[in-house]
């Protein structure tokens, strides 16, 4: 028995350094419509689309985004402040011994987006098989609340030492914390995995980039609702993996969205070579800022951690690589 069509529509909205993308189906024909960016407020100009579009009936947003990306590379994230182990506040500056430029004397790593005066070192230990030496005390719980709280950051991530064999001490801490009634980023959650300095950059990461997110997709709800009147409106987001998103999980982890808009690209370049029947491809995703190129081998390659700026990003993302573009550079 033949599906009956589906009432919503579903609109991909892909937002550009230049422009704003928008592919939809109507009437059993494919649709695209191309408008300016607004990079001050990206929603601006997706509702400024979803006016030209007109929307009648249920809408379903599915939404490649590069606000979390921008974020980081112009360093306009939040004001974190990130809560580890005692004696461990420095690993996300000491890093790794790699260095970038092995030979260059005069080069100067990037600075963390966590100041010396916003780390705070907790007294407590959990071993690498999940044992509690040393469980957290709630009255230096309490003091450190008050202690953060003059520093008035804007989110705090959480990164204790082996809390993803056991999350005891950290669930302990992020309760105690969660009167500061700011966003909260705990490891545990974004990122269970052993290396210590990976998974403390992912959380910062993700703390940096919530509220940013969170404003950005609250303005961008509420103009869809108000283009769509009288009818519900949904919105997914791309993340880094290929995969969509619900609104809610994108606000808690923006860090999984930093590669959304390059990840679309891939998964639709491979979708539409392997309907024409090719199955090993390169796929071009030219833009006004970059372009970003993919092997497709069969299908889409999964990718391991990442680094954007310099900062370290550990979570599940696909195989593709960026390069500046600026619309009209040359290729050799």
């Amino acid at each position: 028995m033949r599906k009956p069509p589906s009432r919503e529509l579903r609109i991909a909205i892909d937002t550009g350094g230049t422009f704003t993308d928008c592919v939809w189906m109507e009437g059993g024909v494919l649709r695209t419509l191309k408008v300016f960016s607004t990079p001050d407020d990206p929603s601006v100009a997706i509702a400024e689309a979803l006016k030209q579009i007109g929307v009648r009936r249920p809408l379903v947003l599915l939404h490649g985004t590069t606000v979390g990306t921008n974020a980081l590379l112009q360093r306009k994230g939040a004001r974190v402040a990130l809560v580890t182990t005692a004696g461990f506040e420095d690993a996300i500056e000491i890093g790794r011994q790699a260095r970038p430029k092995l030979y260059d004397f005069f080069f100067d790593r990037i600075e963390p987006l966590v100041a010396p005066q916003l780390r705070f070192g907790v007294s407590e230990r959990t071993t690498s098989n999940g044992k509690v030496l040393q469980p957290v005390s709630r009255t230096e719980i309490t003091a450190l609340a008050r202690q953060i709280a003059k520093t008035q950051p804007e989110a705090v991530a959480i990164s204790l030492l082996f809390s993803f064999a056991n999350p005891q001490n950290e669930k302990i801490v992020a309760a105690g914390l969660a009167k500061l009634a700011v966003p909260l980023s705990v490891s545990h959650q974004i990122l269970p995995e052993f290396r210590e300095y990976e998974r403390t950059s992912t959380v910062v990461v993700n703390a940096y980039l919530q509220p940013v997110m969170q404003r950005y997709l609250e303005n961008l709800v509420r103009r869809a609702r108000l283009i769509a009147a009288s009818h519900p409106a949904r919105v997914f987001v791309m993340q880094s993996s290929g995969g969509i998103a619900a609104l809610s999980s994108a606000t808690r982890e923006p860090v999984r969205t930093v590669l959304s808009g390059p990840a679309g690209g891939v998964v639709g370049a491979a979708a539409m070579a392997r309907r024409s029947g090719f199955e090993r491809i390169i796929s071009f995703d030219m833009g006004g800022t970059s372009t970003d190129v993919a092997l497709v081998d069969g299908e889409v390659q999964p990718g391991a951690q990442t680094e954007i700026t310099c900062l370290t990003v550990a979570v599940a993302r696909l195989d593709n690589h960026t390069v500046d573009g600026d619309g009209g550079s040359l290729l050799h």
